[in-house]
Formats: structure tokens, C-alpha cells, sequence
């Protein structure tokens, strides 16, 4: 009896949601400001008093605090997708630019046509790049794959 090794299919729509989803998430981080995290200028006051310990927390120091780890995350972000994008090939490259990370919404026709590809062939670079993109971002979903079909065996002796 011979072992076969089999190596995960890839779920195309799922991984193509999962890619999309990031690209979103890249241009709403974009246009993200922080400044839903300002600091109360109210004054507020409390009956219960101050626990006598040597450490000081005010609402301002929290939300600078946060400000800043959610600014250093987002810009984390954005750069990861900037240097994954730039991995892929030109035609690639400027499709998803194009499409997905100008501040303006377009549709896939415009972009087509203003770059001068066929329909067909914009549809099939962009899928590439879409699957480049999943495996440079380590964001491609696997097909389930059940325990028998894994560790299938071969009948052929």
C-alpha cells in the first residue's frame, strides 16, 4: 500500500472575500482619524477618594495611551500592505492600485478601460494578483478537507 500526500486546495471565493476584505480595510484606514479619542475637558468628579498607591492615571493619559498604540497598528497596517502590493508584477500592481487603493471608489470597467485591458484579461490579471496577494498577506482559507481524504491511501499495489 502506498501513502499519498495530498496538499490543501485553496477556497478561490473565500480567499478572494478574505483579500477584498483587507483591501477595504486598507482604505478605511486611510481615511481613519484618531480623533474620536480626545481627552474630556470636563471636569468630573468622584465621592469614592483617590487609592493612596504611587501610581497616577488621569482619562488624558489613557487616551493618548491608546492614541498612540492604535496610530502605531494602523500605520503597521497600511505598510504591510504597501510593501505586499509592490511585490507583485507591474500589470498587477497597477490594477489593484487602481481599483482598490486610490481614495476614489471606482468600479473594475473604469479601471479596465482606463488602463487599456480587455475585459477578460483585466478579470484574469487581477485574479492573480488576488492570489499572490493571499499568500504574501498569509490570508488564503484553505478547502476543508476530510480526515480519510487526507491520510488517503492508494490501492494500487
Amino acid at each position: 500500500m502506498q501513502m499519498s500526500f495530498m496538499l490543501p486546495e485553496i477556497d478561490r471565493e473565500a480567499t478572494k472575500k478574505e483579500v477584498e476584505s483587507s483591501l477595504e480595510k486598507y482604505q478605511m484606514y486611510l481615511l481613519m482619524d484618531p480623533e474620536e479619542l480626545q481627552p474630556k475637558i470636563t471636569q468630573s468628579f468622584n465621592l469614592a477618594p483617590a487609592a493612596p498607591n504611587n501610581q497616577f492615571h488621569s482619562s488624558t493619559e489613557e487616551i493618548a495611551l491608546k492614541k498612540v498604540d492604535q496610530e502605531r497598528k494602523r500605520k503597521e497596517y497600511l505598510l504591510k500592505i504597501q510593501k505586499a502590493v509592490n511585490r507583485l508584477s507591474f500589470k498587477e500592481r497597477s490594477i489593484i492600485i487602481n481599483r482598490y487603493l486610490k481614495d476614489d471608489d471606482v468600479y473594475d470597467y473604469e479601471v479596465y478601460n482606463e488602463l487599456g485591458y480587455s475585459e477578460t484579461n483585466y478579470y484574469r490579471i487581477k485574479s492573480r494578483a488576488f492570489y499572490k496577494l493571499a499568500f504574501i498577506l498569509r490570508i488564503e482559507i484553505y478547502k476543508e478537507v476530510k480526515q480519510d481524504e487526507l491520510c488517503g491511501t492508494d490501492s494500487r499495489s
